[in-house]
């Protein structure tokens, strides 16, 4: 069809355009909804079709992230230490952090003197180390 007969050059000039007297098929009623309006009802096939998966999320991310930190108990430190006592810098300085522990426990007991260096420890782990005359290094990552 020619485009000086079609209906849309008749009606140039006439306001409304055969879509009635207020306004009608101007705002976004006319277009099913604005942005992501109608994706779960009027416009399932296009979301189907075009984005597959827009609704839902991942099984494998959570939402809310969970920060394990490591922790170790003053009874598992000396078999720490005697494995790992060929790869120390200094005599009887056990760096803890370096292992991947944030926090030292109190539970248990100590019978070797050391030097402890960790991020944090507990009132009850740094009571029984200085009681036997170690000491602990506190390093606030």
């Amino acid at each position: 069809m020619a485009t000086r007969l079609r209906k849309s050059r008749r009606q140039r000039g006439s306001r409304y355009c055969g879509w009635g007297q207020i306004g009608q098929h101007r705002q976004s009623g006319s277009r099913g909804g604005v942005g992501q309006a109608g994706k779960h009802k009027h416009f399932w096939i296009r979301t189907v079709i075009e984005e597959p998966d827009h609704f839902g999320h991942s099984q494998n991310t959570s939402h809310h992230k969970n920060i394990v930190k490591k922790w170790i108990n003053l009874r598992d430190i000396e078999s720490i230490y005697e494995q790992n006592k060929e790869n120390l810098k200094e005599k009887n300085i056990l760096d803890l952090s370096s292992l991947g522990y944030h926090k030292l426990l109190g539970s248990g007991n100590l019978k070797t003197k050391l030097s402890i260096k960790i991020q944090s420890v507990s009132k009850n782990a740094l009571t029984k180390i200085q009681a036997i005359g170690g000491n602990v290094i506190e390093n606030g990552e």
